[in-house]
């Protein structure tokens, strides 16, 4: 009798233990001292249990990818988001979830384009980093990835999102922009409290978690690269507006502006972006602070850029709008679809 129990309880444990695949991208994370040199060098992850044993206490099996060459974060484009995607496609049926491994200065831009390329995601993706390597004494690494794996891998929450791990806390990824190089607390989402936050306990805030979605799941196999980011500053020229509307197929631009989505009010830089804008160029507006919402109209000196046609990008960031740009332009080639989607909120980007 006593055997049979502990078999059924052995059964029930192998059917709710979930299978967890670690994808190493690059980055400080997967930094480790060289045994013989001392010199920091790339760790081979698949090895993973060794130098963390703790994982093998998590209610899970991991398995690991690594990218060869790994790629430094700052290295980060839309062919590599696109293979990520694909890795991710190729392997959703096997496992119940995917962490990660990814260098902090673009997570954020990599986090918000896994967010729309991952279509109707049902389960966790959670990207995570760390600001010093894993083989140094003081290293965040260690706990972020022991918490990335548990919450990819709990059994009480559902998290069908793109997030970003740090110090602590889940974000919703496409919320998210590094605001620190220095200190472990590195991301900020301004508009949008964390998902949940690691103490003694995990605790979940299930109503700013998605909704798992009912459609099937999808990914896009397409970004557009003819988009760029222009920052409002007071020394912008009439030159430089000429330049940017003369760049060779250029199709979207993520203009940074001022407070709630002010910008000059001069003829010559309203004009500017006109003729820009009558080029078929899509424009949106997003603030360049690091929380709050674009209202164009609230104040005189965003009222033209409304009437022109510029497009609010609310309360997105700036890595999201880019993101979302690069994704709705790469996707949808009627104009009016593609205004319309930036427009809208697909997921989660946007409150």
């Amino acid at each position: 009798m006593q055997a049979e129990r502990f078999f059924m309880q052995y059964k029930i444990y192998k059917e709710i233990m979930k299978n967890i695949l670690v994808i190493y991208t690059g980055g400080t994370i997967g930094m480790v001292k060289d045994s013989v040199s001392g010199a920091l060098k790339p760790f081979d992850m698949h090895r993973i249990y060794e130098v963390l044993p703790v994982l093998k206490k998590i209610n899970c099996n991991i398995e690991t990818f690594q990218c060869d060459p790994i790629i430094d974060s700052s290295d980060m484009n839309a062919d590599k988001w696109l293979l990520f995607a694909s890795l991710i496609r190729d392997n959703y049926e096997k496992y119940d979830g995917f962490v990660i491994l990814h260098g902090t200065d673009t997570m954020s831009y990599t986090a918000s384009a896994l967010s729309f390329l991952l279509n109707n995601l049902g389960k966790p993706v959670i990207i995570t980093g760390s600001q010093l390597p894993l083989g140094v004494i003081r290293t965040d690494g260690r706990d972020n990835i022991i918490s990335a794996v548990e919450i990819a891998a709990n059994n009480d929450v559902s998290i069908p999102e793109v997030c970003i791990f740090f110090d602590n806390k889940l974000y919703r990824g496409n919320r998210t922009t590094k605001i620190n190089a220095e200190f472990f607390e590195a991301f900020y989402s301004g508009n949008l409290p964390s998902l949940a936050k690691v103490g003694i306990n995990i605790s979940y805030k299930q109503h700013l978690i998605l909704p798992v979605p009912s459609n099937k799941f999808k990914v896009y196999d397409k970004l557009c690269t003819d988009v760029i980011i222009m920052k409002i500053h007071p020394a912008i020229s009439k030159e430089y507006l000429n330049a940017v509307s003369s760049i060779p197929n250029l199709k979207g631009i993520v203009m940074e502006t001022y407070g709630s989505g002010n910008a000059p009010t001069d003829k010559w830089f309203l004009k500017g972006i006109k003729n820009i804008i009558d080029k078929g160029i899509l424009i949106m507006n997003v603030t360049q602070c690091k929380a709050g919402s674009v209202e164009m109209g609230h104040y005189q000196a965003s009222c033209a850029l409304r009437d022109m046609g510029v497009i609010s990008g609310k309360d997105i960031t700036t890595e999201a709008a880019l993101a979302k740009m690069m994704f709705v332009l790469g996707n949808f080639s009627d104009k009016k679809t593609q205004t319309e989607l930036l427009n809208r909120n697909i997921c989660g980007e946007i409150s």
